[in-house]
């Protein structure tokens, strides 16, 4: 390890800032990180002017760098051998779906992009990045806004930009929007840069609020599961577009400019505006921004053990109505369901990804063994299972 001189590096960074010294030769200028998330219900709701209710998990990316004297961005990650290198320069025009070429270094040169674009950003100069991540990659558990909103955390101090934390939100998803070729809303980013220890977070989408509620979980006798089903997703591909396009026909066909504004009874009259498919997705996201706001109440009266109802009826609404859960998301669900969860659902953009599932903590061992017989009985690989805490946001490490 090359020395890194006085600094006393925490612990949580101290493996991240040796890969760095190994990588690059010196040490970085500082380390910064950002969590996963967990969403607890409120799915596809972001980008219909919605409400959702995510929260931050112990499980983080963490960014080791510094800037160079040239205007080049070398990344590279304690996960894979090698190093990626780009010019701020050939990211100056995004190329959309051709961003792929750089593989997993695309969220980060998708921020870079971002951040570097407009005149008051002058010429900035390039950075040395070293990434490690204990957030599974492709579980729905927003692997790669954890690594972009850490990216963007590391690059906003380095060149001194000043962005608040809902400037640096919309950063995010224009970087994901515009350059990686997903149309995400701001569910993932808020998560990961409003996050709280012990909190979710209601987000209002349409008014761009975002309120810590308390979420007892250990101190009330309660765990909250994780169940990585690894059948990995992709947002970037054409299903997450098409259910976005659906929700952006429905709102046009019922004369609001989102969802978010369609109140519940009104939608009894929609069938006869709505081909039954949009339909379908139209209801999905009324029910679940309803879902949200009654989660959210719960949560507010101290009584976390009965939003679990709640999770069930969203996870039904988005396997029958959304169509966006697997038969093996499905098992997950039933498995939990019969080993006596309070409530389970898919979490994330869907098609593949992780289940979680409210229990009390004495059924936890129950519920883990029923899952993993569940899915070896079907001949499926076992699944990752591990408790989730709710954390704080995106921070400055060291």
């Amino acid at each position: 390890m090359h020395s890194s001189g006085t600094r006393d590096w925490p612990s949580a960074a101290a493996g991240v800032v040796e890969r760095f010294e190994t990588e690059y030769g010196a040490a970085p200028a500082g380390v910064w990180s950002a969590p996963g998330r967990i969403n607890l219900i409120g799915e596809h709701t972001d980008y219909n002017g919605g409400f959702a209710l995510p929260l931050a998990i112990d499980r983080r990316t963490l960014v080791a760098a510094r800037c160079r004297s040239d205007r080049t961005l070398s990344l590279a990650s304690t996960a894979l051998p090698g190093r990626v290198t780009a010019s701020l320069d050939e990211l100056a025009v995004p190329s959309g779906g051709a961003n792929s070429r750089w593989g997993w270094a695309m969220y980060p040169l998708a921020v870079a992009w971002t951040l570097s674009t407009g005149e008051k950003h002058g010429r900035l100069p390039g950075v040395e990045l070293m990434v490690d991540s204990s957030v599974p990659v492709g579980a729905g558990l927003s692997s790669s806004h954890a690594l972009e909103v850490a990216a963007a955390g590391a690059m906003t101090s380095l060149w001194e930009l000043e962005l608040d934390r809902w400037a640096l939100v919309h950063a995010v998803r224009r970087a994901e929007n515009e350059f990686v070729g997903a149309p995400t809303g701001i569910l993932d980013q808020v998560a990961g840069v409003f996050g709280r220890a012990g909190c979710a977070v209601l987000l209002d989408c349409l008014d761009e609020t975002a309120e810590q509620i308390e979420l007892p979980l250990s101190s009330v006798g309660l765990a909250l599961i994780v169940i990585d089903t690894r059948t990995s997703h992709n947002h970037a591909d054409g299903s997450y577009a098409d259910r976005r396009n659906s929700c952006e026909r429905a709102a046009r066909l019922l004369g609001v400019r989102v969802l978010r504004q369609v109140p519940g009874a009104d939608l009894v009259e929609a069938p006869s505006q709505l081909d039954r498919l949009t339909f379908r997705r139209a209801r999905h996201v009324v029910t679940e921004n309803q879902r949200v706001l009654e989660a959210a109440a719960l949560l507010r009266a101290g009584a976390p053990e009965r939003i679990g109802p709640l999770l069930l009826a969203s996870h039904t609404s988005m396997r029958d109505d959304f169509e966006i859960s697997t038969p093996v998301l499905d098992l997950a669900v039933e498995a939990a369901m019969q080993a006596g969860a309070l409530g389970a659902r898919m979490t994330g953009g869907g098609f593949g990804g992780s289940v979680i599932a409210l229990a009390a903590t004495g059924d936890v061992a129950a519920i883990c063994a029923r899952v993993t017989d569940a899915f070896a009985a079907a001949s499926l690989a076992a699944p990752d299972i591990f408790l989730a805490t709710p954390s704080d946001g995106a921070r400055r490490d060291g």
